[in-house]
């Protein structure tokens, strides 16, 4: 009898170990099931989070391009008020005076707001071409016509008739140049095909 209780204790122990592991294997998907889903909703929470950074950083950028490419010249155009001075006060200065004087004055007035313009360009990396005098460079320069000389080589600029720029290394405006031919031989002294001078 006492073994019979011995092994009906032993099964018994069996059984409540195998309910127990039971139990514990239907818990392990269903807390299998809650950490995925906690990881899930923890990669959303992440990914929604990120996603709205994201979209705040896109248009924070596109503002700033906006003002930019809105504001962009702000500097030029401010460095180039004081050339709007320099003729208003051109104008100024020569009205109401004698009109030689004016003349004289208005010239000055112009000479100078040029030369302030031109540092402004300058300071841009804006800088004219100098062309009179130098060799035709069909690269740099638009040739429009040509000037017979003997006073200078052929293929040489001797008249700007627009006046062309470069930005920074970039050709932004070609110069309209003259450029110097040989003039032809005259027939002069020549003798005439028939053999009879005129």
């Amino acid at each position: 009898m006492e073994d019979f209780k011995k092994e009906d204790s032993i099964e018994n122990k069996e059984s409540e170990e195998l309910k127990y592991e039971g139990a514990a294997l239907e818990d392990k998907p269903r807390d299998v099931s809650e950490n995925l889903q906690k990881e899930l909703s923890e990669q959303k929470e992440k990914y929604l989070r990120l996603y709205a950074e994201f979209e705040n950083y896109k248009r924070m950028v596109q503002k700033e391009r906006e003002e930019l490419i809105n504001y962009s010249n702000e500097k030029l155009i401010k460095d180039l008020l004081p050339v709007i001075d320099n003729f208003e006060l051109a104008i100024k200065h020569a009205s109401g005076e004698e009109s030689s004087k004016w003349i004289e004055g208005m010239k000055k007035g112009v000479e100078n707001t040029l030369k302030e313009f031109f540092r402004i360009l300058e300071k841009y990396g804006v800088k004219p071409i100098d062309s009179v005098g130098q060799p035709f460079n069909p690269e740099v320069h638009h040739a429009v016509t040509t000037v017979e000389t003997d006073e200078k080589e052929e293929n040489i600029v001797v008249e700007e008739l627009r006046k062309g720029y470069f930005y920074k290394d970039k050709l932004l405006r070609e110069p309209l140049v003259a450029v110097s031919k040989k003039p032809k031989p005259s027939d002069e002294g020549a003798s005439h095909p028939s053999g009879v001078e005129n």
